[in-house]
């Protein structure tokens, strides 16, 4: 009597066919391939095995001034297999390795979070365990990615969504249009993977883009409609804008040569969010081609703009020595080093002794800022770039 044939092989092997591989992905899978062959070479020649791995720190970093933008130097660091000091961050990377190669095989995406977990066991035979907590495992993804060259969304590894957009944008999103003018208060949220593959735009009516820093600020633009009045995209980070907002900015920029305004806090941590979505940052340094925009303008807010926006003691913030340090640091990049109009703000920004958040415009009313402040620096090109 012949056996019954299993169901579930039947159905794993259908969801297995059904897996389309994109060119991008059998890119990184021959990446990924191309570490463990590296361990069997290394094992057929008797050699200990290693990975080199760019370092990702300033020294390593250089500014680029003809492209405008931050780029990774040469630096590598060698991680060994044999060195007891470094063998277990060498498994951990090849384990992070085989973890995205598993992803993307099944054609599946999981969170930082969830990849953690996915690989997070005790090691047979021992109480070892391949991670102990998300901070040890997070710093390998990174190496992982800047070892092969890749974004993480590359390797098929997701963060939360943590950035907004409205306005008149229509785009597909996983095969679902979605119109970004008519999607409510909360707006359209920006996913941590917004690759051609995922996300395609397929009409967009905006004249610019409007970056501003917070969901609160963000909120009270798109409350008084300012992106219908001026036919732009509103878009926000909260904070420093995770790598899906500022590759979405990228990609908008590119791809319909829209002006890209950055309405901002008035202190180091404004100005270093600036620097991030123009030049780029130290540990994306790698993959600034794809997400830094040297042409973002910097609309706001400004250290001169207490007296001449006459605002009250009230809004004030003191400067703390961390504060002050970090405008020094600030100053020294060379992007802003020779930069006049740049040196000039931060200098009064010391000078002053306080910061100022772009909510303190509320002080002279709800909707100065979107009705007064905002339409004023666009009319009169009032910006630093």
């Amino acid at each position: 009597m012949a056996k019954k044939r299993s169901t579930t092989s039947g159905k794993t092997a259908a969801k297995s066919a059904a897996v389309q591989i994109t060119k991008r992905d059998k890119k990184t899978l021959g990446d990924l391939k191309g570490l463990a062959d590296g361990v069997v070479a290394a094992a057929d020649r008797k050699r200990e095995p290693y990975l080199e791995i760019p370092a990702r720190a300033l020294s390593n970093v250089r500014y680029n001034k003809t492209k405008r933008f931050i780029e990774m130097g040469g630096n590598k660091n060698r991680r060994q297999l044999f060195n007891v000091s470094q063998a277990k961050a060498y498994m951990q990377t090849m384990l992070v390795a085989s973890g995205c190669k598993t992803l993307i095989n099944q054609g599946k995406t999981n969170s930082i979070r969830g990849l953690f977990y996915q690989l997070k066991h005790t090691i047979e035979g021992t109480k070892e365990e391949t991670f102990a907590t998300q901070d040890e495992c997070d710093p390998i993804i990174e190496d992982v990615e800047v070892m092969l060259n890749s974004l993480r969304e590359e390797l098929h590894v997701f963060a939360s969504n943590r950035g907004n957009l409205v306005g008149p944008l229509t785009l597909i999103d996983s095969g679902d249009e979605i119109d970004c003018s008519r999607m409510g208060s909360a707006g359209y949220s920006i996913p941590s993977i917004v690759e051609p593959e995922v996300i395609q735009f397929t009409r967009c009516d905006a004249k610019f883009i409007l970056h501003v820093e917070k969901d609160t600020v963000w909120r009270r633009f798109n409350e008084d409609k300012f992106w219908k009045e001026y036919q732009c995209l509103l878009t926000h980070g909260n904070g420093q804008p995770p790598r899906g907002v500022r590759r979405m900015l990228s990609r908008l920029h590119r791809e319909f040569n829209l002006p890209v305004y950055c309405l901002l806090d008035n202190d180091p941590w404004g100005y270093y969010i600036y620097s991030v979505i123009k030049q780029g940052s130290i540990n994306l340094a790698f993959e600034s081609t794809r997400m830094a925009i040297p042409d973002a303008k910097y609309i706001g807010l400004r250290a001169a703009d207490f007296e001449q926006c006459k605002l009250s003691n009230s809004v004030k913030i003191a400067m703390n020595e961390t504060d002050i340090k970090r405008a020094k640091q600030i100053a020294s990049y060379p992007w802003f080093a020779g930069h006049k109009g740049w040196q000039k703000e931060i200098q009064r920004l010391l000078s002053n002794g306080f910061k100022l958040e772009v909510e303190s415009l509320v002080s002279k009313d709800i909707s100065y800022v979107t009705e007064e402040y905002v339409p004023a620096r666009l009319k009169d090109k009032d910006w630093l770039d």
